[in-house]
């Protein structure tokens, strides 16, 4: 089975950056780090993701890939003096069951999904694949200052990442470099040395590695060119109901109310966050939250709404999706519910990593009618936008 574990390299120091280190600059709504851990989550023969970072941001690294866990393993290993060491460092940590290993330049946020996967596919044909463009300019060689050499334009590559390897040749390529004292810049180059062709994959001139600010104010404008093109919105509808039952809590938008009676369920029964994940799946196409959730399964008794929310959240982020706003209501006779609305909305938005003004809860009665007008149970509705 092709397994890939994808090592991204982000120790750099930022020397060029003012100082703060690139893979945690933002770029559009993620940090750059963020945006290949995106790309690379969504490909299902990744079966890992390992950050080789500094020693002294390894802590910082994993609080802010930590949400990612949901989607993708991710570890975070501390890098070495040279690349070629952090790299080495990121093999290690690799699982047994790995079969490829793909290297890429956490600077390198833009690398889209389907060059990815091409190159992937080489890799598995020819054991070891590289992305690269066409040189657009034409190279000299130069030496104290004179042009020794013009070499054919057509014949040079400007390479890319990810390079992709199978395990067992990338780790003996390592072997034979360190027996060596070899010290590469590139990892193609461990590959080349014991003789193994890399195939070039043709690339994408926007995977452009990022050095100096200019260079984020060039990747931010291809950025927010890509997602004017490829944005996407699709809306969704969750409808859910539970019955009233003594002995039982009342949650409802994750916020405990004092009553008198509580909602019957497997969870917690917290209708207002059930219509929202059902909808959210919904407007996906990712089923419902009793596909997920199943009331059969003993590990979602008692379970936290609101933290399966978090999940559905991660399942939507891993298809490209993220909330754009969500308009809820809840249908209830009692008890009044108006002063707990804000703090619903906060619960709501929180899980769903979005702004409060992207999150409305009403709460209405039907008047003493059907049942919840009766008090025998409570309902609610929920209308979503999601975009990507």
């Amino acid at each position: 089975m092709f397994r890939v574990s994808v090592i991204l390299v982000a120790a750099g120091s930022g020397t060029r950056m003012g100082g703060v280190p690139k893979q945690f600059l933002h770029l559009g709504s993620m940090t750059v780090v963020e945006h290949s851990i995106h790309t690379f989550a969504q490909i299902p023969s990744v079966a890992e993701i390992i950050v080789v970072t500094k020693e002294e941001e390894i802590s910082r690294m994993k609080s802010l890939l930590d949400e990612y866990n949901e989607v993708i393993p991710i570890k975070v290993t501390a890098g070495g003096s040279t690349r070629q060491e952090s790299v080495a460092r990121g093999v290690e940590a690799c699982g047994q069951e790995i079969t490829h290993v793909a290297i890429h330049d956490a600077a390198r946020p833009l690398v889209r999904r389907k060059d990815v996967e091409h190159v992937f596919a080489d890799a598995l044909e020819y054991r070891a694949a590289t992305l690269g463009v066409v040189s657009k300019d034409t190279i000299k060689v130069v030496h104290h200052g004179i042009i020794d050499e013009t070499p054919q334009r057509s014949t040079l590559y400007l390479t890319q990442t990810p390079q992709v390897f199978e395990i067992v040749l990338y780790r003996r390529a390592m072997k034979f470099a360190a027996l060596h004292e070899f010290d590469f810049t590139d990892d193609c180059q461990l590959v080349e040395a014991i003789g193994v062709p890399v195939h070039m994959t043709p690339g994408d001139y926007r995977n452009m590695k990022l050095t100096t600010p200019e260079d984020i104010a060039v990747a931010q404008a291809l950025l927010e060119e890509e997602e004017r093109k490829s944005s996407r919105m699709r809306i969704g509808h969750g409808y859910d109901v539970h019955r009233l039952v003594e002995g039982r809590k009342l949650i409802l938008g994750g916020v405990e109310i004092s009553h008198t009676v509580g909602l019957l369920g497997h969870s917690d029964a917290d209708v207002l966050v059930h219509a929202v994940m059902d909808a959210l799946l919904g407007a996906a196409a990712l089923g419902d939250i009793g596909q997920h959730f199943p009331d059969t399964d003993p590990a979602f008794a008692g379970a936290d709404s609101i933290k399966l929310l978090e999940y559905v959240c991660a399942l939507l982020a891993k298809q490209g999706y993220h909330v754009g706003n969500i308009d809820a209501t809840i249908i209830a006779q009692k008890p009044k519910l108006a002063e707990f609305l804000p703090q619903m909305r906060e619960k709501i938005a929180t899980a769903c990593k979005v702004g409060l003004d992207a999150v409305n809860i009403k709460a209405t009665t039907e008047e003493k009618l059907g049942f919840t007008g009766e008090e025998r149970g409570i309902a609610a509705h929920a209308i979503v936008l999601i975009e990507s």
